[in-house]
């Protein structure tokens, strides 16, 4: 959600902290600022609204210092405006602090500090926060021990970080729930919620874990338990350029993440197949091979376009790998009491391995003592670090908020996943040599249809007034549906729906008229009749049809208003083919009503609250 960063150090922090706003903007935001101590003042600066407006105001001001923290607010308690923008003051302007994450005991902590005499001049959970650091501060205690006595007065998830006026010479750091991750320098320190903002000044970092509290000073750093235990802490190497966080020539991020997409696929398959054996072999696996395979059943968890890849991956587990498998959502599984046991597998699938409904149904699961496993593409983050076992997708960095190479990569790693279980249960070396084959031939049928791009562009022009769309597809495209149908919502604000086909027919064919487009997403499979008979029923209701077909004539060429041809590939990966026309198909749709795709409405990259 929100974005962090700070710095320390012997330069002016002000442009490091605006760049590093910048590469957050992609968490998704609705307000942005900056705090600096300068001498014995401390200095706020924040806006509604973008970076810019941020940046455009902080250029007739007089802010230069050496330490100072800046962030991006995703509104969670308080409306987005200026006010409750962040950073926040304490009662008297000498502390303050920069957050992520909800106070869930806010309210009552508010109730105390104000018979205390502490007044407020926002809304927001954070200032309760900044203030109760200031009771302990004022009772003589060190900043840090200010922090660490408060935060445990605290309920719920957080990021924090806080500069004082009588402390300038340290940040003092917080997480629990909430990413952040330290950035060490020479003569000078960085703190951000991901390492994206850092790429340009260190790859050296060091990742926080949950209950830990940090005093980052210019040439130095020191950890603590919320407990105060000194912690030991390692540094670890950052492999990312900033060219692979840049857009390049492209007009969007999400432009290039689509086109991306072969080389992304590429990246998930690489080492990972031993074509000859029609074996995969995933090191993030090793040595809990048996296990997996031997699992009386397979859970998966996840959120929004990942849970859609879990759906997909429901389908190649059961159908190849024979183990019961369930689907669920994240923020559902933690609370319904799961029926675990320690022959079950569960994977968790996120692609910023941050996702806080997901982390917290991860723990949920490793309390029951079911084998967890995590699937996701940040190297380093929370859900990789907490699984038993797991596996990158390596998909690269991903701006862009709607989700696309890291779901066709989540895609190609479960894939592999199944095809490592279904040979060691009861796939033949033949069948898994035509996988493995079917998958290093993917990126270049991917390739194959990038090159569409200016016919689905054209395609879009016709719909962009549209209010309503329908998304259809059966087995394994029937997910594949329901992320069409989120892209556009997404992106476009076009309210959008994905069904099973056939069940169109059991209430939303009550919607069919002509002005209501539906999207089929035909493959010439063995269900491929069925879905034809689906479409006649649109087309007799006057509807609009786009179909993603592998063939552009016969009986589906006179049923359709619009024809997208995509190459063929075995049916458990026709969903890496067939989604590919329908990220660009939103994109457009979005980008000619002139709308931002990168950053849409109230969405953010890494949802880290509940």
């Amino acid at each position: 959600m929100c974005g962090i960063v700070g710095y320390i150090g012997s330069k002016n922090c002000v442009p490091i902290l605006i760049d590093g706003l910048k590469r957050l903007e992609y968490r998704g935001y609705d307000s942005a600022g900056v705090g600096i101590l300068d001498g014995g003042d401390a200095k706020i600066a924040k806006y509604a609204g973008k970076v810019a407006v941020l940046e455009d105001n902080i250029a007739r001001m007089k802010m230069d210092s050496e330490i100072g923290i800046g962030h991006t607010r995703w509104a969670t308690h308080g409306e987005p405006n200026q006010v409750n923008a962040h950073p926040h003051f304490n009662s008297d302007e000498t502390i303050m602090i920069i957050h992520n994450g909800i106070i869930e005991n806010y309210s009552d902590l508010k109730i105390m500090l104000e018979k205390e005499g502490y007044n407020f001049r926002s809304e927001t959970d954070t200032e309760v926060l900044v203030n109760l650091i200031d009771k302990y501060f004022k009772l003589g205690n060190s900043l840090f021990e200010a922090v660490r006595r408060a935060l445990k007065k605290v309920n719920g998830a957080y990021g924090i970080a806080v500069i004082a006026v009588n402390e300038p010479d340290k940040i003092i750091v917080a997480k629990n729930g909430s990413p952040l991750v330290i950035g060490v320098g020479e003569n000078e320190n960085f703190i951000a919620s991901d390492v994206t903002p850092l790429i340009p000044y260190t790859r050296d970092v060091v990742y926080l874990e949950d209950g830990e509290i940090a005093e980052i000073k210019k040439d130095s750093f020191s950890v603590r338990s919320i407990s105060n235990k000194i912690l030991s802490k390692t540094i670890e190497s950052v492999e990312m350029d900033v060219d692979e966080i840049s857009k390049g020539s492209y007009p969007h991020y999400m432009l290039k993440e689509i086109m991306e997409q072969p080389e992304s696929v590429k990246n998930s398959l690489r080492g990972r197949i031993i074509h000859e054996e029609g074996l995969s072999k995933l090191g993030g696996l090793i040595g809990f091979e048996e296990r997996i395979a031997n699992s009386k059943r397979i859970i998966i968890s996840a959120c929004g376009t990942s849970w859609h890849a879990g759906l997909v991956g429901e389908y190649m587990i059961e159908q190849y790998a024979g183990i019961p498998v369930e689907v669920e959502y994240a923020s559902e599984f933690r609370y319904r009491e799961p029926i675990l046991c320690k022959d079950d597998t569960v994977i968790f699938i996120s692609q910023s391995g941050e996702t806080a409904d997901t982390l917290a149904a991860m723990k949920e699961a490793k309390r029951r003592n079911a084998l967890v496993l995590g699937v996701c593409n940040v190297v380093g983050s929370s859900i990789a670090r907490l699984s038993d076992a797991g596996v990158y997708i390596h998909a690269g960095p991903e701006i862009g908020v709607a989700s696309t190479k890291a779901f066709t990569s989540q895609l190609t790693v479960l894939a592999l996943i199944t095809l490592m279980i279904a040979r060691r249960k009861r796939m033949s070396s033949v069948k898994g040599r035509e996988i493995s084959e079917a998958l290093l031939q993917i990126p270049d049928r991917m390739k194959e249809i990038l090159k569409l791009n200016d016919e689905i562009e054209k395609i879009a022009e016709e719909f962009v007034d549209a209010k309503n769309f329908l998304y259809l597809g059966r087995g394994f495209n029937f997910p594949v549906a329901l992320e069409g149908a989120l892209k556009l919502k997404e992106i476009s604000y076009i309210h959008a729906e994905g069904y099973p086909a056939a069940e169109m027919k059991h209430g939303p064919i009550a919607l069919i008229d002509e002005n209501m487009p539906a999207v089929f997403i035909a493959p010439h499979d063995a269900i491929y009749d069925k879905v034809l008979s689906n479409i006649e029923e649109v087309k007799a209701r006057k509807g609009k049809v786009i179909t993603i077909a592998n063939e552009s004539n016969g009986k589906i060429s006179e049923l359709s208003d619009f024809i997208i041809k995509i190459p063929k590939t075995i049916n458990m990966l026709t969903p890496i083919l067939t989604v590919i026309p329908l990220q660009l198909l939103a994109y457009h749709i979005a980008v000619k009503k002139g709308l931002n795709v990168d950053q849409p409405r109230n969405l953010a990259k890494s949802v880290t609250v509940e």
